[in-house]
């Protein structure tokens, strides 16, 4: 592997670099088995995106070390054509958010070498390496006009007073929150009056201005959109002079009920700022729901944007819309596409390059502007998560349930798909991944149902096996070819389990009715279509039905305890990571109120609403006295999506009708298990309890 300068500069007490090694041991290599430590040694690859020539890939790449229980960010760039690696960056500080400026000869990013998250700039080699900002604040995400001189980027801003000793300034000592609206508290932190904001600045000489905060000093929302702040919400046009971006200008009670966020253009000659959709929603009413990751065409001619048509349906079918900048049409180019637009790309200024969920898989599709026709380009099980396309290349990262993200090329003429990277190929090259079976199960309502399959490594059908449920969250989610470090398929196949994962009712990839269904019906078809996946597996001669379990989080840890009182002594043990269990204190517990609104259907206490009521009638909890199965139940006490609560609630239950149960509670974790310590605790947990129960 070649190396380049690693981006050497004179930086008083620069921390040692985090060591890393992710070779596999001799034991490891020996056993041939995926385990929660071999999988914690992969490296995992994050944004990458093409040289403006089409000839480099350059990419993030985080590695871990289990001791410090930590990880390093760097960058990285592929050559296309011989596959040739360089690492820019070291190991001694966090590399993030890699750009290419528009002639392919500097690459932007953002590193805290200087002490905070700042923006840099480095040749293309990885020297000349050059701090851009100096603030004393931390920067979140950036983008550089296409000149090159000028940027927009993002911090955090305090707004509004909420901490108790800010509103009473004589009790600086005080811990107090205090409220007088909702969203209180949002995913995995309290509301305490600080935003992310965009900023737009001149870059001028090396060196980016403070600039202006455009959304309004004291304007107590978030762009881009929380709670994920996802910086592809932002674009700067190819002139360099508007700024689109994702705006929600929501706050309180009205924000908890909507996901009305629409498209918003700022003119930077004078300061000025328009919302593109609220002509269309007025005349039409048809844009009352999310609106966002606008993208504009190479000539600037027109935005593309993914819009939802109903309000409050955060899970509605994403539409690839295009407005036309000088007369304001709109119009949507996937009306006739029953599939979902994701990662719109532009190709010139007439042809549009999209990803989408077609049948539990993830493909690269396209569509002419003036057409509306769409194709579907690539075919095979894989998930195509994003991509990036210059020069007529496209580069993907692309992974499947038995490969972690690796970046592929793939033929725009054909859709022929060829791998680039092979970042884990030590791992893989001593690791047996078990067989990934595509199952079509009837429904008991006469519909086929696509199940994945996974077998164990060495798998032999003279012999019987212990055969676990997965419940997939969301709930709309669809169960695809993707890999996790969370819940993977191939680590519980890995450890002699078979995996049997439906695509019931509710996920994506199969139409919008398929989608759809679910809301209004948690314990309904979806839940029949659960049982018709194991109940098929389980006629297989290799399948023990002795030997079954039921696992899931979030709304598959609902699903858990739902079966858990209706499953008629199927399952041997349950596992519910983060779940739903008692409807009613759920939707005072939660945060995202138009979710609990439209997936319930409305609030506990309208009794005229006959679909919220028989909602609330098929709680988990109300079935807590058919119980009769050991239990796992697993929180974090920073989860405010589906707060912890509702875990100690059901522990609670669980325990006082004597069912062999445990509470594993991860006081810094949110709504998922990140932290590498807490991760490899969670899998000894999980598949001990599988162990004592089932297998």
């Amino acid at each position: 592997m070649a190396f380049a300068a690693l981006g050497a500069v004179s930086c008083s007490e620069r921390p040692a670099p985090l060591a890393i090694d992710n070779a596999l041991t001799a034991e490891e290599i020996t056993e041939g088995r995926l385990t929660p430590e071999v999988m914690w040694k992969m490296s995992r690859s994050g944004q990458s995106s093409l040289s403006p020539d089409g000839t480099q890939l350059l990419y993030a790449q985080t590695d871990y070390n289990m001791a410090e229980n930590r990880g390093s960010t760097t960058l990285w760039i592929e050559e296309v054509a011989t596959k040739a690696v360089r690492q820019l960056t070291d190991r001694n500080s966090q590399n993030t958010a890699p750009q290419w400026s528009a002639d392919g000869e500097k690459i932007y990013f953002l590193s805290d070498r200087s002490g905070k998250m700042q923006l840099w700039q480095m040749a293309a080699d990885g020297t000349q390496l050059k701090q851009l900002s100096h603030f004393d604040f931390d920067i979140e995400g950036f983008g550089i006009t296409a000149a090159g001189d000028r940027a927009w980027y993002v911090r955090t801003v305090h707004v509004a007073d909420h901490r108790s000793a800010d509103v009473h300034k004589d009790m600086a000592k005080s811990k107090a929150r205090i409220y007088d609206d909702l969203m209180v508290r949002h995913w995995d932190y309290w509301e305490e009056g600080d935003y992310r904001h965009i900023f737009v600045a001149e870059l001028q000489n090396d060196r980016l201005s403070e600039g202006t905060d455009i959304i309004g000093a004291d304007s107590p929302w978030d762009a881009p959109l929380a709670p994920y702040f996802d910086m592809a919400e932002i674009a700067w046009n190819n002139a360099g002079t508007e700024l689109a971006y994702t705006g929600k200008p929501l706050h309180g009670k009205a924000y908890a009920v909507s996901t009305d966020s629409d498209i918003y253009i700022y003119k930077v000659a004078d300061g000025t700022t328009h919302n593109i959709c609220k002509p269309c929603a007025e005349a039409t009413n048809t844009m009352p729901g999310y609106d966002k990751y606008p993208v504009w065409s190479p000539d600037d001619s027109h935005i593309a944007f993914r819009s939802m048509r109903r309000a409050g349906n955060e899970s509605d079918k994403e539409r690839l819309f295009v407005y036309e900048v000088a007369t304001g049409a709109m119009r949507d180019l996937t009306a006739e596409f029953d599939y979902n637009a994701t990662n719109i790309v532009w190709n010139g200024n007439e042809q549009l390059y999209f990803c989408s969920p077609i049948e539990a898989t993830h493909q690269v599709c396209r569509v002419a502007l003036n057409d509306g026709e769409v194709e579907v380009i690539t075919a095979g099980d894989h998930d195509i998560n994003a991509f990036t396309m210059q020069g007529g290349v496209i580069a993907a990262e692309v992974c499947t349930i038995s490969m972690a993200t690796e970046f592929f090329t793939i033929d725009p003429s054909n859709g022929q798909m060829a791998q680039l990277s092979a970042i884990n190929q030590p791992i893989y090259d001593h690791i047996k991944m078990g067989k990934v079976e595509k199952r079509w199960v009837k429904t008991t309502d006469g519909k086929q149902m696509l199940t994945w399959v996974i077998l164990p490594p060495d798998f032999d059908p003279a012999k019987k096996y212990p055969t676990l449920l997965y419940c997939q969250g969301g709930p709309q989610s669809v169960v695809s070819q993707f890999w996790s470090y969370r819940w993977n398929f191939q680590l519980m196949a890995a450890q002699g389990y078979v995996v049997v994962a439906p695509n019931r009712r509710g996920l994506p990839s199969f139409g919008q009715e398929w989608l759809d269904q679910i809301s209004g019906d948690y314990s309904g078809q979806n839940i029949r279509d659960y049982l018709a996946a194991i109940d098929d597996v389980a006629k297989e001669p290799w399948a023990d039905e002795t030997r079954m379990g039921c696992v899931g989080a979030s709304y598959g840890g609902y699903s858990v305890y739902f079966l858990a009182g209706h499953h008629n002594k199927r399952f041997k043990a349950f596992i519910s990571h983060c779940g739903i269990f008692n409807f009613e204190s759920m939707y005072g517990h939660t945060e995202e109120l138009w979710f609990v609104n439209n997936d319930y259907g409305g609030a506990y206490w309208d009794k005229t609403n006959a679909t919220a009521q028989r909602s609330y009638a098929n709680s988990p909890h109300k079935f807590v006295d058919k119980w009769d199965t050991p239990m796992l139940i697993i929180t974090g006490e920073y989860d405010f999506r589906i707060p912890y609560t509702q875990s100690l609630e059901a522990f609670t239950a669980a325990q006082l009708h004597n069912i062999p149960s445990r509470l594993v509670s991860f006081e810094n974790e949110a709504h998922q298990v990140f932290k590498p310590q807490n991760s490899l605790v969670w899998n000894r947990e999980f598949f001990g309890w599988l162990e004592k129960y089932v297998k």
